[in-house]
């Protein structure tokens, strides 16, 4: 992780716009955060220390032309600085990493919120005395489909008969009228 400038560390260009700085700083940050990495710890923390140092340089515009300048005076003193091409470096492949203590607990309290869940919403329904394994409605249970009723003549009554003429009886007349 041995870079001459905060450019090289971040593996960016000195015209790098602020978007193309933090997406370098979040993927380079993956790689050393002490938590998420597998390099030892104390080299760890030093390769995050710098990126941040990095960005935090870089991030801030009058941070930044202070930085330029002091860069183009420390390398002008030595040699005349070439003309950096844009390199496209590929996304690092995903690495498959074992879940941390924290992760895993809230799995825990995930899994165990379910759990509670529904030991207390079956509990309420068997307090109220809901049946608990009741057959849906529209299962019957044996093999038909639909059963019809055997009905006779003698159940069929026509409502009016026909031809006669529906009226209501007439306002103030009835059994009611005393």
């Amino acid at each position: 992780m041995a870079a001459a400038n905060h450019y090289e560390l971040l593996q960016i260009t000195p015209e790098a716009s602020t978007p193309e700085l933090r997406q370098a700083f979040r993927r380079l940050s993956k790689r050393f955060h002490p938590d998420t990495t597998e390099l030892p710890e104390t080299e760890a923390q030093e390769g995050f220390r710098r990126l941040q140092q990095a960005y935090l340089t870089l991030s801030d515009p009058e941070r930044r032309r202070a930085y330029d300048a002091t860069l183009r005076a420390v390398t002008s003193a030595e040699r005349p600085m070439p003309r950096t091409t844009v390199t496209v470096v590929a996304a690092p492949a995903s690495v498959r990493r074992p879940l941390s203590g924290g992760e895993w607990f809230a799995l825990l309290l995930l899994a165990l919120a379910v759990v509670f869940s529904l030991v207390l919403g079956v509990g309420l329904a068997w307090a109220r005395g809901a049946e608990l394994l009741r057959p849906p409605s529209w299962w019957t249970g044996s093999g038909q489909t639909a059963q019809t009723l055997p009905s006779t003549a003698a159940d069929v009554v026509p409502a009016v008969t026909p031809g006669a003429a529906v009226q209501p009886p007439a306002a103030g007349t009835g059994d009611l009228a005393a």
